[in-house]
């Protein structure tokens, strides 16, 4: 999650290209960004646990670091695990708040955003580029539906969120993990949709997105087992793409090698208790 900027190739003094990573010496111990993400926001305030995303080191172009500089204090959230978050204090309304987990460079949660100002969208990652790449997208079009999380949703869940607090979760293209040893390190597993529905209202979607045929599978497997949960689709399987979950780049690029891309959308059933 913390990755370094390079020391600059050319003199200090060499132009720079709009749009180019930014390069350029920082001291040792120095934030990465002073007003921006952390790089560690949960530090050691909870234990060690298998997680099922992996830090990308990847540099950050001038437009991003300037996002993040300015707009992290208005619409970013480090996730340290450390309050509880008042929803409609974070958005600064009382609209139906949907979070999402991953969501690459931003530009489908963007498009999502804008097709749908009534919904507040949580968005969570840990790439630095895309944070600072979806801020700037909600800047330029004007999308004051979206904050930007920083850190493990896991955390964010169990320490930050209440109960019955969100309306719907969206996991898009989750890294698949496809060697068997690293199975357990998929997000899609009964625990974490034992968490998840503490935190999703009754009627509240999960909607659930790969090209990763297997991962698909096991999506569909876990979530028909689980007991808070039920199928949209009358016949128990995957459901077409709707139309308000935009084709990404990623997407399209998987579908011109022949990947299949499967949806699952599954219903939080009322409280069993009730």
């Amino acid at each position: 999650m913390a990755d370094s900027l390079n020391t600059p190739d050319a003199p200090p003094s060499a132009p720079h290209t709009p749009g180019a990573p930014v390069r350029h010496a920082r001291a040792k111990g120095e934030p990465r960004f002073p007003d921006g993400p952390k790089a560690d926001p949960a530090g050691s305030h909870f234990e060690r646990r298998i997680r099922s995303f992996q830090p990308r080191r990847s540099r950050v172009t001038a437009g991003q670091a300037d996002a993040l500089q300015r707009l992290w204090p208005t619409w970013g959230l480090d996730i340290d695990g450390q309050r509880v978050l008042d929803l409609g204090e974070l958005f600064g309304n009382d609209r139906p708040v949907v979070l999402e987990i991953g969501f690459g460079m931003g530009e489908a949660t963007a498009q999502m955003a804008a097709a749908d100002p009534d919904t507040n969208i949580l968005a969570v990652d840990v790439h630095t580029p895309g944070q600072g790449n979806l801020l700037n997208l909600a800047e330029r079009n004007g999308l004051s539906n979206i904050r930007v999380g920083n850190g493990d949703a896991i955390i964010l869940l169990r320490e930050m969120l209440r109960p019955d607090s969100l309306d719907g979760l969206r996991v898009y293209f989750p890294d698949p993990w496809p060697k068997k040893r690293h199975h357990k390190r998929r997000l899609i597993q009964p625990a974490f949709l034992t968490l998840a529905a503490t935190r999703l209202k009754p009627g509240a979607i999960v909607h659930c997105a790969t090209d990763w045929e297997p991962y698909a599978e096991q999506m569909l497997d876990v979530l028909t087992a689980h007991p808070d949960f039920e199928n949209t689709r009358a016949d128990g399987g995957f459901a077409p793409r709707p139309e308000f979950r935009p084709l990404t780049r990623f997407e399209g690029q998987g579908l011109d090698k022949g990947h299949v891309v499967n949806d699952l959308l599954f219903r939080r059933v009322p409280h069993r208790d009730r």
